[in-house]
């Protein structure tokens, strides 16, 4: 840790202010519903799961706060857990800064955490923290690529793009949340870098510019990123399979 008199509680900072069109018109993402329950409860669980995290931060729509308190509210969550519930911005990287502005000074590890994760397992949640406690100042649970990719020149869309290169899949990982910080890191780049699109995409993208290390641990399939109706009908299938196997 970048401090060695700060202490190693954790907390979990989850972005729910975007509107995911991709998914169609209707509510915010966060809001859609997998069997009854919406998708932003099912993420605030899964942080919540991991005994470490001892507070979680819902970075609500600018002026959605008080209906996304109600619905932490309606829910049943882990009461070793407490929760909060602040107004977002009009990007993800504000949103995220906000919600580092309202962590209590005793937080240690801030875990980024993408509402449309619902169904992230635990144990994935914990090797992210203990990588942390290791002393990684950035960590990322990701997984090996099945398919080729290619890098493309893009041009207009629908129109053909032609191939520039062919990476070694070999040396590519598709990255998940949650992703882990030392928080002292953390808030250093946000202060310090712009999300552009153009190599620094996320959290660890913007630590990477800073020059620190990011490493990688196992992700986990379950923990995809709910984005298109497909997902929906595939996190239903989890969610079900879950019911059957584990009582969930």
């Amino acid at each position: 840790m970048s401090d060695e008199s700060r202490p190693y509680r954790t907390a979990a900072v989850i972005p729910a202010a975007g509107r995911g069109v991709r998914l169609g018109p209707g509510a915010p993402k966060a809001l859609r519903t997998l069997s009854g329950t919406p998708m932003l409860i099912h993420a605030v669980r899964a942080m919540a799961a991991s005994r470490a995290v001892s507070l979680v931060v819902v970075v609500a729509p600018p002026d959605g706060a008080p209906e996304v308190k109600h619905l932490l509210d309606e829910h049943a969550l882990p009461q070793r857990t407490d929760y909060l519930v602040v107004p977002g911005g009009d990007t993800r990287q504000e949103s995220v800064r906000l919600g580092l502005k309202a962590l209590p000074d005793d937080i240690g590890i801030v875990l980024v955490h993408d509402a449309a994760r619902p169904l992230v397992p635990v144990d994935t949640v914990d090797a992210v923290i203990e990588a942390v406690r290791d002393g990684a100042p950035a960590v990322v649970p990701a997984l090996p690529l099945a398919d080729t990719v290619k890098e493309v020149e893009p041009g207009d869309k629908n129109a053909p793009e032609p191939v520039v290169a062919t990476p070694a899949r070999a040396r590519l990982r598709a990255v998940q949340t949650p992703q882990g910080f030392d928080r002292d890191t953390l808030v250093r780049a946000h202060e310090t870098v712009v999300l552009d699109g153009d190599g620094a995409t996320d959290c660890a993208g913007m630590v990477e510019r800073l020059g620190e290390p990011v490493v990688v641990v196992p992700g986990h399939e379950e923990a995809f990123k709910v984005t298109r109706p497909l997902d929906l009908v595939l996190a239903e299938a989890v969610l079900a399979r879950r019911r059957a196997n584990d009582g969930f």
